[in-house]
């Protein structure tokens, strides 16, 4: 694995998890880790639960007693490193975004799809995909319990950076990240509306904000957390969006909405997605991650309103391995549930999901939303992903 911060302890968490929990066909052995400060990384692979730890992930591609390489760095790494990763034969499990650009994201999933011809495995990790409510709800849509979709209302909203004093982090540099709230955030419920409705988003239009356009420079950072440098009162530029609102229409003919702001005060993680249609209406909230609300209008009137499933039965994705119904499970578990799906995959030669293909998709969205933002809110077409080539 490369990284070792906020996604990094997940993703080492699910690893250390899920052989102990799910009968799997492969075992995962945490061999290596890499980070560029030898102090941190040695703690973290010690912390973490990995054998060794190395500075260079070029370690990674190098060993033949590594199968797969687990990307956790922010997203200016990502394509250099999925990209030697592939070609070196290694599966790859690569965290969202894909990549900072539409055009590494078309280079990764061409590698991915040259790669698995060899039987290479990639993925892309929407770890909200495997909430088990999330799957259910995409269980009911697929089955019709809500008849033909009308609406999709998605957010995500924190408020982290609400301080204009919260240092200038990697998050908020546009080389490293790139992009904001949209990238970084809005991501998750792109990807997560198009895969409970089977629909994809194929215009939009939208405005962003920058509301702190300066800030500290940083000291010491850790996942979303930072100190300021204690050596002066220098500052730096914020070169990425706070907030992203768009509308959006999908290709089944849903009209969507969309807000991703790590501005909203007092939202600490903030994720909900409600959806609409002709027999019936769907709601989850992140906060409630073991819940989701159903309103069935097929029920005679006196019957209706919107009623609590909890989502904890033996027969729900994934809830088996777990514990007894109404034992709640959290957060964690959609990386376990994630590493689950992925050494099954693999170990069988089976397509995991989402794909590089599918997350090239929503680097193609994220794409659209930037530039309707900069021509004053103008519709935008979502480039297709696949591009016509001139013979």
């Amino acid at each position: 694995m490369v990284g070792y911060a906020f996604m990094g302890a997940a993703h080492s968490q699910a690893w250390r998890t899920v052989n102990r929990v799910f009968d799997l066909p492969a075992r995962a052995r945490m061999a290596l880790i890499c980070g560029r400060d030898t102090p941190k990384v040695a703690d973290a692979a010690d912390r973490l639960g990995w054998d060794a730890y190395t500075t260079d992930w070029r370690d990674l591609i190098t060993r033949d007693d590594i199968d797969v390489v687990d990307i956790c760095t922010p997203g200016d790494s990502h394509a250099e490193i999925a990209l030697a990763a592939l070609a070196a034969g290694k599966h790859v499990l690569c965290e969202k975004p894909l990549a900072n650009t539409v055009a590494e994201a078309r280079a990764m999933t061409a590698a991915a799809d040259t790669a698995r011809a060899a039987g290479v495995r990639s993925m892309c990790g929407f770890n909200y995909r495997r909430v088990p409510a999330v799957t259910m709800m995409r269980q009911l849509v697929a089955d019709g319990r809500l008849g033909v979709i009308r609406h999709v209302r998605a957010t995500y909203l924190q408020d982290w950076i609400v301080d204009p004093q919260f240092p200038l982090v990697w998050r908020l540099q546009k080389d490293r990240a790139g992009s904001g709230a949209l990238g970084d955030i809005g991501a998750h419920i792109i990807d997560l509306t198009q895969f409970v409705t089977g629909q994809r988003i194929t215009g939009v239009s939208a405005v962003t904000e920058t509301f702190v356009k300066e800030r500290p420079l940083p000291g010491e950072s850790s996942g979303l957390a930072a100190t300021v440098d204690g050596a002066g009162p220098a500052t730096g530029t914020v070169t990425v969006d706070d907030a992203a609102v768009f509308v959006a229409r999908l290709d089944g003919g849903a009209l969507a909405t969309y807000e991703a702001s790590r501005f909203a005060t007092g939202r600490k993680n903030a994720l909900r997605v409600e959806i609409n249609g002709s027999l019936g209406s769907v709601v989850f909230d992140l906060e409630r991650l073991n819940e989701l609300e159903f309103y069935d209008a097929t029920r005679p009137g006196v019957e209706q309103g919107f009623n609590r499933i909890l989502v904890t039965e033996g027969e729900h994705p994934y809830m088996s391995a777990w514990w007894p119904p109404g034992h709640i499970i959290g957060y964690e578990h959609s990386f376990t549930h994630q590493m689950r799906d992925f050494i099954e995959a693999v170990a069988t030669g089976a397509d995991p999901a989402p794909s590089f293909a599918d997350a090239l998709q929503v680097q193609l969205v994220l794409d659209a939303v930037t530039r309707s933002a900069e021509i004053g809110s103008s519709w935008t077409e979502v480039e297709p992903a696949l591009t016509a080539v001139a013979v």
